[in-house]
């Protein structure tokens, strides 16, 4: 008797738990039955979508039709689509007249150099605090976390001072990569989102492998890593995207065009070069990065997604 009357219990519930689920919105059922309601939901949702998509890719595809369009054109007829024809010939006269392709190459070799450096210290650092844990871990995580409340433009003399005569070695870094690499490595934000992520592993592998007589290296190298794959993904796309896009640290440290990232060279030539091969170079800049997130957006989502999910 009793079990008929749970099971008779459960089967009133589920409609009344169903209907609690389905207002869980802002628009009722009942609302939404209606049919001005309906119709005035959509036209808000089609407008929203449409103001999004002009917002987001407006500027991309006016950027595309100046690129490959004339100075003339662009200067007179901004908002008209080639009245002069399509100049397919911008996009190879930008690469080898304005030197849109030495630019890449430095800025390619400036984005692999701060990934590297910057997933090497954002994981050991991650790992000596999280998993190691001295007894000294909560400190130097409090002065890491303190870091961030610090303006860039605050310590940017200090750090080019810095970079003019290296301590310890007395090495001027002025004109050289290195200039560009070091300081991007140290970022605070990255190492305490590898500590957060590195938190939520669970401790009782960490525990076994060091009764198997697993050193600290070989807990990193077998175990830490191979785990931390999420959180590398959203760190190595962070810093590619911060060190493509960074104009002040390198218009400093890197005077010489030859060393020039795309952003600094762009800005250098922009007084001399045709507006129309400034257009096709800003294009061509714009367009790698975005490609490469549209190729590996599935992982990168997959990554950041995992990142989060992550339970200790």
């Amino acid at each position: 008797m009793t079990s008929v009357t749970t099971t008779v219990r459960a089967i009133t519930r589920r409609p009344r738990e169903q209907d609690e689920s389905e207002e869980r919105s802002n628009i009722s059922a009942l609302d939404r039955s209606r049919r001005t309601v309906r119709v005035t939901t959509r036209i808000l949702t089609v407008l929203l979508i449409v103001g999004l998509v002009v917002v987001a890719f407006g500027p991309l595809l006016w950027l595309f039709k100046a690129a490959l369009s004339t100075s003339q054109d662009i200067l007179k007829y901004p908002f008209e689509w080639w009245p002069s024809g399509i100049q397919w010939q911008n996009l190879p006269d930008a690469w080898s007249q304005i030197r849109i392709g030495q630019y890449l190459l430095n800025t390619v070799w400036m984005a692999a150099g701060c990934w590297f450096f910057g997933l090497l210290v954002a994981l050991t650092g991650g790992y000596g605090i999280a998993i190691l844990r001295p007894k000294y871990a909560k400190a130097v995580n409090a002065a890491v976390l303190a870091t961030l409340f610090i303006p860039g433009v605050v310590s940017l003399i200090s750090l080019y001072v810095t970079i003019l005569d290296v301590p310890l070695i007395g090495v001027n870094l002025v004109n050289t990569f290195w200039a560009v690499w070091l300081p991007t490595a140290a970022s605070a934000f990255n190492v305490l989102l590898v500590a957060r992520f590195f938190d939520r592993l669970p401790r009782d592998v960490f525990e076994a492998a060091r009764i198997d007589g697993a050193g600290v290296f070989r807990v990193f190298w077998s175990i830490v890593l191979p785990m931390s794959r999420p959180v590398i993904g959203v760190v190595s796309l962070l810093t590619i995207v911060g060190s493509w896009k960074e104009f002040l640290w390198p218009l400093l440290v890197l005077p010489s065009p030859d060393l020039q990232p795309l952003s600094v060279g762009l800005y250098r030539i922009s007084d001399t070069a045709p507006t129309s091969l400034l257009m096709a170079g800003m294009f061509i800049s714009v367009i790698i990065p975005i490609g490469l997130f549209l190729l590996f957006q599935r992982q990168f989502l997959r990554s950041a997604g995992q990142a989060g999910a992550i339970k200790g």
